[in-house]
């Protein structure tokens, strides 16, 4: 059977990892993390920083995972050695049907929404009006999106190592802007006082008395931004070297996100009010630097929405083939097929696009705006946080595998690393159930409906083989 090639080298994974994580999150959920702060500077900053310290210790203690097992998808590969065939399957299969494919439809989205701020179909501050069918959701927009989602297929599928160099090329464009906002930024701020400003505000609980702000609100809102790394996991057997290499993209690449992001955030910090962020958005800092400027800074930002878009589609792709590779899941001998031209798994491509599809009509409708249903808006869900939140639950049984069977670990990467990674997941939960409260009730609903599809396809998958037998 035809298998997947080491194409990928260590400055590609680093790209991969920082070029995924660092895309439209940053820059759309600036304005949300300061909302759920309610408005406050401080808050906002010990957010990113404190889950950027989680995400950092989560992707060592993976990394150390990645230096003793490798066969065809990091997560699931290390839910296999250390909890067993059944539960890693359960991992890849919500993987592959909830996570990547939802993560992938919220970045389409994304991306088209800044393309036609660009455009000038929706003018700035992007995400100030909501709830207006010209705002969220237009036709425009809409088709805009599907277009990205096609587009990321093709080029993943017919041109892999093209959208390889893409990555590499992304990573390095999208950290322009950041770069640029944290340093000028953070220098006018500091030179008119602005950013003194903000942050003098000492952290005060919502004045409503709303227990959805404050700062594990504002953490949980983070998480979108933080999360794309994993993907990289998933491309662990194209990696060159990978047991040496995946490691230590994961922890560079880790590191260099969450400095990024906390500098980026004290820069616009710097060039606005707090107050004036969270109803404008960044296009409000943007928008201190004159037209021309501010619509070279959204051109940056497209590039850098295409790149993480890129990268999920790259990781979505592989997701229902890391299942057949090991005859598991619907239909093993379809979608363990590879092409021998383009070494992609086509079959899993076609059937990820698709996963994908569904999960962008359901945001549509979630997000309302175009679709107003009561029913939806009542009983909808966040599937761009929600279904992170529920990766980093699977971790667990995997952390504490870690530490009973791997005896030969060093105490620090055996114990210290894990149970860190431990109270971090224990935190992001926390301020998930703070945020999102009864929504979670309906997520876990679909998820076990989902959950429970994917046991019948591996009932029926055994049956078969054992009718063959």
């Amino acid at each position: 059977m035809e298998q997947l090639k080491k194409k990928y080298g260590l400055f590609t994974a680093i790209c991969m990892v920082v070029g995924i994580v660092i895309g439209s999150g940053i820059f759309f959920k600036t304005k949300d993390v300061l909302v759920a702060a309610n408005g406050n500077a401080l808050y906002t900053i010990l957010a990113w920083i404190i889950s950027g310290l989680i995400m950092v210790v989560i992707a060592t203690t993976f990394a150390v995972m990645a230096t003793k097992y490798e066969k065809v998808n990091g997560a699931v590969d290390y839910a296999e050695s250390l909890c067993g065939k059944g539960y890693a399957y359960y991992v890849g299969w919500f993987m592959s049907i909830i996570y990547y494919p939802a993560m992938t439809a919220v970045l389409a989205w994304v991306t088209a929404r800044y393309t036609l701020v660009v455009c000038g179909y929706i003018e700035a501050p992007l995400f100030a009006i909501e709830g207006t069918n010209s705002s969220l959701n237009s036709p425009e927009c809409i088709t805009l999106a599907l277009f990205y989602l096609i587009l990321a297929y093709f080029v993943n599928t017919i041109a892999p190592r093209l959208a390889g160099k893409f990555q590499i090329s992304a990573t390095v464009i999208k950290l322009i802007p950041i770069a640029f906002i944290a340093v000028v930024g953070t220098v006018i701020g500091l030179a008119n006082g602005s950013l003194i400003e903000n942050f003098s505000v000492l952290p005060t609980d919502s004045a409503t008395g709303d227990s959805s702000t404050g700062l594990f609100p504002a953490i949980c809102s983070t998480i979108f931004a933080y999360e794309g790394w994993t993907v990289a996991m998933a491309i662990n057997s194209e990696i060159k070297d990978s047991k040496k290499n995946l490691p230590i993209a994961l922890c560079i690449g880790t590191l260099i996100i969450m400095t990024a992001y906390t500098l980026f955030n004290v820069g616009i910090l710097g060039l606005a009010d707090a107050g004036a962020v969270a109803s404008g958005g960044t296009s409000i800092a943007f928008a201190k630097f004159g037209t021309v400027v501010a619509a070279i800074i959204n051109v940056l930002i497209v590039i850098s929405c295409m790149g993480t878009l890129n990268g999920l589609m790259l990781g979505c792709s592989r997701g229902i083939y890391s299942l057949s590779a090991r005859d598991e899941g619907c239909a093993p001998e379809i979608f363990s097929q590879i092409d021998k031209k383009t070494n992609v798994p086509h079959n899993s491509a076609v059937f990820a696009v698709f996963v994908s599809a569904i999960w962008f009509v359901y945001f549509i409708f979630a997000g309302g705006g175009f679709f107003e249903w009561e029913i939806v808006n009542r009983y909808g869900f966040d599937s761009s946080e929600l279904p992170i939140i529920t990766l980093y639950a699977l971790y667990v049984p995997i952390l504490l595998a870690l530490m009973i069977k791997e005896k030969d670990l060093h105490p620090v990467k055996r114990f210290g690393l894990p149970l860190l990674s431990l109270c971090g997941i224990g935190v992001i939960i926390y301020a998930c159930v703070i945020k999102h409260g009864i929504d979670i009730l309906w997520y876990l609903i679909v998820f076990a409906v989902i959950m429970l599809i994917g046991f019948i396809a591996e009932l029926y998958n055994r049956k078969k083989k054992l009718t063959k037998e």
